[in-house]
């Protein structure tokens, strides 16, 4: 699939060709052998929200989704085939295939993202079709969430890091497609050190709902995804809600620059379940799903192993947990968007109100919480909420995971306290910048958190620290910049970024940022028609990407004034 090809159908030609497909489409009646290999793959098919994974198994049987076996899968779930088309047609992971095609062997990802770019992806890009040859298809693809090891490439479902061309023929020739799973902490080590034993303690009536929600809201914990919302309060308000009542947890990670959540999950899978499980319990959650992002393969099988290893020993009841695999959308990191995805839809941000935490996932009030947010629930519980909150540097408070990339010596994720400076930051947790490199820029949160200029290396890094200079700390993915880069290039990186996730639901934001990086290639920018675009994706945009969107440009208007004209 190539970049042109995205789910945002940004251009009236590829919603007529989406048309025109569907429409051919009309009235086709599945053949025998489409519905033989459909139903040897699917099973519970009367679940509607089960369609994404269904179209998961046929696209990784068949290297595609064929449209004979579209047609058949509409049939076996009584679904209308342009229900089924649309879901198959957003996502970047599903490749949807006239039944004459033939699909490529092998298909070779090469991270686009910024810190990848930085580190030599274009040449990959360039290169390696050439080796590899033409049954390898080489495409490139928004963050993959590996941004400490760029540039990556992944082929098929193993990502390759540092990524030279002799690495990835390497592995293409060895079928090296799948990933290694990292060590990390077993159930037998985990539960050894004490893990469990506060949710035991809970179902056995030795510990206190009510205690565990005053630590939470004590400890100052926020989430820890970017929208950095009290995660006690949270609690609070669902709990209120009327039963049953169900939570989401969001293991999407798409924000380029960001992998503590993967880090973490690889580490320590256990600490992260079981902080999961206190919530549910605390909460009174029936129902739990987790919904992991595609380009996580080694995880996936992880967290697989183990929730069987925690179904075989129970430390106590368990609600009914599914794990849900997402299908490349940057968009579905967003939690109405998720919410959307994990029914079988398209992750399409929903209007609000209601909130999700009254009508959420099916309908019933829901607790949608980051994948980190929860893994630090046992800590702050069992040491204290002053544990946590003792941390800090600049009258902040509490500890962050800083996922830190770019051009310093010791990229990867820095527990550090919330608070610090960039400068402190980089001098202390990674090494300093590498060799033949100044400090130039800093993206604090991401693509969306804003580009700042050297000068300003002392604005604590936390909630509500960075909003007076256009910025925001996000999910704490700070890309470093050197002299020998250019905040407008990261621009230009980002916002080719949004108009390729952007989900296409609202104008604002489907035109705004398409429009947007097409006149940010000008050599001197046009800054009224810039900021016009700005204002509109910021005040009308239905979510946050439409909202984020304008802000590197700002920066770059604001505090690089000498790179556009």
């Amino acid at each position: 699939m190539t970049q042109s090809s995205t789910h945002t159908l940004s251009t009236v030609d590829e919603m007529r060709q989406t048309l025109r497909r569907i429409g051919s489409l009309k009235g086709r009646q599945p053949d025998a052998q489409s519905l033989q290999d459909v139903r040897a793959l699917v099973s519970l098919a009367e679940r509607r929200d089960l369609l994404i994974e269904h179209l998961h198994a046929l696209n990784d049987t068949y290297s595609g989704l064929f449209e004979r076996h579209l047609v058949a899968l509409a049939h076996i779930m009584k679904l209308p085939l342009a229900e089924v088309f649309e879901v198959a047609t957003f996502y970047h992971h599903f490749d949807v295939l006239p039944d004459d095609a033939q699909p490529a062997a092998l298909t070779v990802r090469i991270c686009s993202g910024l810190s990848c770019e930085m580190r030599g992806a274009q040449p990959l890009l360039a290169n390696l079709p050439s080796l590899l040859g033409p049954d390898v298809s080489v495409i490139p693809a928004p963050c993959v969430g590996r941004c400490e090891q760029a540039p990556v490439a992944v082929v098929h479902q193993n990502p390759v890091p540092h990524a030279t061309p002799q690495r990835v023929l390497a592995a293409v020739q060895t079928k090296q497609t799948q990933p290694a799973m990292t060590e990390h902490v077993g159930l037998d080590d985990y539960v050894a050190d004490g893990g469990y034993q506060l949710l035991v303690d809970l179902h056995a009536g030795q510990a206190d709902a009510e205690h565990v929600l005053q630590a939470m809201e004590d400890s100052g914990l926020r989430g820890l995804g970017g929208a950095g919302f009290p995660a006690g309060r949270k609690w609070r308000i669902v709990r209120e809600q009327a039963a049953p009542r169900l939570m989401a947890v969001n293991i999407d990670e798409g924000e380029p620059g960001t992998f503590k959540d993967r880090t973490y999950l690889e580490r320590d899978p256990h600490r992260f379940l079981e902080g999961m499980l206190v919530a549910a319990h605390v909460v009174g959650i029936d129902a739990v799903y987790i919904y992991l992002r595609d380009e996580y393969h080694g995880c996936r099988e992880l967290l697989t192993q183990a929730l069987a290893h925690l179904h075989a020993h129970p430390p106590c009841p368990l609600p009914h947990i599914e794990l849900r695999r997402g299908a490349g959308a940057y968009i579905c990191g967003e939690e109405s968007a998720m919410i959307e995805s994990i029914e079988g839809k398209r992750g399409e941000p929903r209007m609000r109100p209601p909130y999700i935490a009254q009508v959420g996932l099916f309908g019933r009030p829901t607790l949608a919480h980051n994948f980190e947010t929860l893994y630090w629930v046992r800590d702050i519980v069992q040491k204290g909420a002053d544990w946590f909150s003792g941390f800090g540097r600049h009258g902040r408070q509490g500890l962050r995971s800083f996922s830190v990339s770019g051009r310093v010596k010791q990229p990867g994720v820095k527990l550090a306290p919330a608070g610090i400076t960039i400068q402190e930051l980089i001098d202390e947790y990674c090494g300093g910048m590498l060799d033949g490199h100044e400090l130039y820029a800093y993206l604090p949160g991401g693509a969306s958190g804003g580009i700042l200029p050297a000068r300003m290396n002392d604005i604590p890094l936390d909630f509500d620290t960075l909003q007076p200079f256009g910025c925001f700390i996000g999910s704490a993915a700070v890309i470093v910049l050197s002299q020998h880069d250019s905040a407008r290039d990261a621009a230009i990186n980002m916002m080719n970024f949004f108009a390729h996730e952007s989900c296409g639901q609202c104008t604002p934001c489907r035109v705004g940022t398409a429009k947007a990086a097409q006149l940010m290639q000008a050599k001197v920018w046009d800054n009224t028609t810039l900021e016009d675009l700005n204002q509109v994706m910021t005040d009308a945009s239905i979510c946050g990407l439409g909202q984020a969107a304008p802000n590197p440009v700002r920066c770059v208007q604001t505090y690089f004034p000498e790179e556009i004209v």
